[in-house]
């Protein structure tokens, strides 16, 4: 019989086996590989933390997520991989990475290789004493096991909605997972949206009390970029809004030239939203009043998303295991040495490392 048995070998279940000392654990992972998503993330360079922490970066309950962090915040996080001699760089964004995400792919690898299994997928686990996990492998007994299998986004990566079976298994509430950090698809009216494939701008982007102020990307399914992924962690339904340029009398101030010429924003945009508000590019003189107000949506356009990318194309998943049923050492209330750490609870971060955080300081939190 183990001590723990850690269900995952993504950046949680990771981080946790490497601080257990002294117990007799193993750490089961369905797919063939440890850490899939670490790997990807960052576009390979896995932005691991960020230098301005707060609850306010995550969806989720605050005073959970605060107490969390009190145990192991994003200062312990960098003494750690600093102790650990795992050598990270800080962007201009406050936002620390690897030059390669296989640094921290192969530290836990090569640290954990003998406790770790692949290729094994849980069918279920049942408690009789002890908790037994039955896998394709085999089954496997131990006095305590977490629950750190993930989300249900990128599947092509091997993502698996498990961890909520085990947890409704055991009578805990599933705050309804759903695609976030994801991008836009859009309704007839924003079809113009489309035609704008492959151009990117910096614009501010609100939703809510939220505003973020970082780079949208067209493209032929909608809209996306930063700005509209960390829009999408907030949305439920209703309205987006996007200031594409602030105070534009501040740049049409030349009454002989273009409209177009005069504000800095890509060409083909200008011609496409031009065409969509019925204003022919025209000196700025021969502007009627009425034209005048429609340049304004400029400011401030609203328009309400259709639906979003899809699992498929999330970055993370946000909802999960209900919060109000797990204590602060992310033990279940409702039956003892039943753990969950990470994406498979309900919080989720916004762009910038606070999900590797969010990975991390829950992993730490554990107590066993």
């Amino acid at each position: 019989m183990f001590d723990v048995l850690i269900l995952g070998a993504g950046a949680s279940g990771l981080f946790l086996g490497s601080l257990l000392k002294n117990k007799k654990f193993l750490i089961l992972e369905h797919n063939s590989e440890t850490g899939a998503k670490i790997k990807v993330s960052g576009g390979g360079k896995c932005n691991i933390t960020n230098k301005i922490l707060s609850s306010n970066n995550y969806k989720g309950e605050s005073e959970f997520i605060k107490e969390v962090f009190k145990k192991f915040d994003n200062k312990d996080l960098l003494n750690w991989l600093k102790k650990n001699n795992l050598e990270i760089k800080e962007l201009k964004k406050n936002q620390y990475f690897f030059s390669s995400s296989l640094i921290l792919k192969n530290f836990f690898e090569n640290r954990l290789k003998k406790n770790i299994r692949l290729n094994t997928e849980i069918l279920d686990v049942k408690y009789e004493k002890s908790f037994k996990v039955y896998t394709n492998k085999g089954i496997f007994e131990a006095k305590n096991i977490v629950v750190a299998t993930g989300g249900i986004s990128f599947k092509k990566l091997g993502a698996s909605d498990i961890g909520y079976k085990i947890a409704s298994h055991f009578g805990h509430k599933i705050i309804t997972p759903k695609p976030a950090l994801v991008g836009f698809t859009v309704q007839k009216s924003e079809s113009w949206f489309k035609n704008l494939s492959g151009i990117s701008f910096n614009a501010e982007v609100r939703v809510g009390d939220k505003k973020f102020n970082q780079n949208i990307l067209f493209s032929h399914k909608g809209i996306t970029g930063p700005g509209i992924l960390n829009a999408s962690l907030w949305w439920e339904k209703g309205f987006i809004e996007i200031s594409f340029l602030k105070s534009i009398k501040k740049y049409l101030i030349n009454k002989d030239k273009q409209i177009s010429t005069q504000l800095p924003l890509p060409k083909r945009f200008i011609k496409e939203f031009l065409n969509i508000v019925n204003i022919k590019d025209k000196k700025l003189k021969d502007l009627k009043s009425n034209e005048w107000e429609k340049l304004k949506f400029l400011e401030d356009y609203q328009f309400a998303p259709a639906g979003t990318f899809g699992f498929e194309r999330a970055e993370v998943t946000k909802g999960g295991v209900d919060l109000n049923e797990i204590d602060c050492n992310m033990q279940s209330k409702k039956i003892k040495g039943l753990y969950f750490t990470g994406e498979v609870l309900d919080v989720t971060g916004e762009l910038g490392g606070y999900n590797f955080q969010w990975a991390f300081s829950s992993a730490f939190a554990v107590s066993l």
